[in-house]
């Protein structure tokens, strides 16, 4: 007996797609059989013909229920959609899994010294009881690093925490690159994945001053501070630092060709260095800064132009880049608004409901995306490189019953009172998809159906993780 047949979609499989029909047992797919052969009961079946079958997406980056810089928002203590929120959004969208990020508390808060492993179990309170998708966390190393808390990085990956992020820009985030290469030879060392905010800090801190100078400090010339020339530059220093020592890159919200480019020579001389480009940069350019409102399209860094759209776009069809993210960051319209010049424009934006469907309509309805590469940029990719596969990110037999069900003949146009996300505003609010998701399901639970959510905030469980030494050796993905 099983818990739960999907029969006849076309289901996406690591092997390549097809119909088939998919048997689930406590949690985790039991069978995959030819459509139409698969003589069991289970105590529920979904019809899925005509509809493609697709893994869980990951959202491979967030910050839910993070604080907002006063300077941003306007006002003290104002934070991100907390998990709760955001999960349900994320379920709603085809989601059912979210990497967020855990640090070590600030200053201000008061707390005593503490190990990465107890800030993670701190961030994972937070999260516990309150979260619709299942979930894990990068961690932020900040500023000059020091060698003991660089002697945690071993026991956190022991302990699946394989993931840190550091900052090449932003006061008391940047890591300086003397301590950057520290990072870089501890987590090598202890098999982690580095993953990569790259701007160049000086070039930032020069065009800022700059722009202040001759009274250009407007926010929608914001591109003319987190430029390319910035994200090239920092790209070939963490590549290198890389290199040296023989670590894995994984850089987050990719914006300019010049990124794309340099991703693209460390992956041809044999680096394990991979990708991310945010669904936004996929629609919108810089030019969109100075239209009405404009700003609410911007994450950091920013935008670019027309040339660099295109060529993150060429890069995820091509495969220099490995994954679509969001940089998940919901606030009101009003906080997004609040900063109007180049150092209070607020970053990010509520993008984890829409990710799949606009990627959907960009790569799989305009530019004839295979359904198998597509599962890769939204889900499996990223389940290989930050270590969720074949757990995530896979439907094969043994893996998490994470599925989501999309309607490629679906039309259906984004609306703020349609989306599922606690704020007033969408960027995507008129943008017209072609294909969307109709049913989503967590580990065997159909968790959205027709609308109507039928999960729950105690559903989600943290994810323990490791990062596949062939995924370090080189660009396997």
């Amino acid at each position: 007996m099983l818990d739960l047949i999907v029969r006849g979609g076309e289901v996406v499989r690591p092997e390549g797609a097809g119909r088939f029909d998919l048997g689930v047992r406590e949690g985790r797919i039991a069978v995959v059989a030819a459509a139409g052969s698969l003589e069991a009961e289970a105590e529920r079946e979904v019809d899925a013909r005509g509809l493609v079958v697709l893994p869980g997406g990951i959202e491979p980056h967030a910050h839910l229920g993070e604080i907002v810089p006063a300077a941003w928002a306007g006002a003290r203590d104002v934070y991100t959609q907390g998990p709760r929120a955001a999960s349900r959004a994320a379920l709603f969208g085809g989601t059912t899994t979210i990497i967020d990020f855990a640090t070590a508390p600030g200053r201000s808060e008061g707390l005593p010294p503490t190990t990465i492993n107890e800030d993670v179990e701190r961030r994972r309170a937070a999260f516990a009881g309150q979260c619709y998708t299942d979930y894990a966390f990068h961690y932020v190393l900040r500023g000059e690093v020091g060698a003991e808390r660089l002697s945690q990085v071993a026991e956190a990956v022991a302990q699946g925490n394989a993931s840190f992020k550091v900052f090449m820009t932003f006061p008391r985030l940047r890591v300086p690159d003397g301590y950057l290469a520290a990072a870089f030879e501890a987590v090598g060392r202890a098999g982690g994945m580095m993953v990569v905010h790259g701007e160049n800090d000086e070039v930032v801190r020069a065009m800022t001053e700059r722009l202040k100078r001759e009274g250009r400090d407007q926010a929608s010339n914001l591109h003319l501070v987190h430029n390319n020339l910035s994200e090239a530059l920092a790209f070939q220093t963490a590549t290198r630092i890389a290199s040296h020592h023989g670590a894995g890159v994984y850089f987050v919200h990719t914006t300019a060709k010049e990124g794309v480019a340099v991703i693209a020579e460390a992956r041809a001389a044999g680096q394990p260095v991979y990708g991310e480009a945010l669904h936004n940069y996929l629609e919108f350019t810089a030019a969109d800064y100075a239209k009405p409102a404009g700003m609410l399209v911007h994450t950091y860094p920013a935008l670019k132009g027309e040339a660099d759209r295109e060529a993150l776009v060429e890069g995820l069809l091509d495969g220099r880049l490995s994954t679509v993210g969001t940089d998940e960051y919901t606030t009101s319209r009003q906080v997004k608004l609040h900063g109007t010049t180049i150092e209070t424009a607020a970053g990010g934006h509520n993008g984890i409901e829409t990710r799949l469907a606009v990627a959907w309509t960009k790569f799989v309805a305009e530019r004839g995306m295979s359904l198998e590469w597509f599962a890769g940029i939204v889900s499996s990719n990223a389940a290989r490189i930050l270590g969720l596969y074949p757990r995530k990110g896979a439907i094969a037999v043994g893996s998490d019953a994470d599925l989501v069900l999309m309607d490629p003949a679906l039309q259906r146009m984004i609306t703020v009172a349609g989306l599922h996300a606690e704020t007033d505003y969408s960027i995507w609010d008129g943008f017209a998809c072609n294909g969307y998701p109709v049913m989503t399901i967590l580990r065997g639970r159909v968790v959205v159906e027709n609308g109507t959510l039928r999960g729950d905030p105690s559903d989600g469980e943290w994810l323990g993780r490791k990062v596949a030494p062939e995924i370090l050796a080189g660009p396997a993905v």
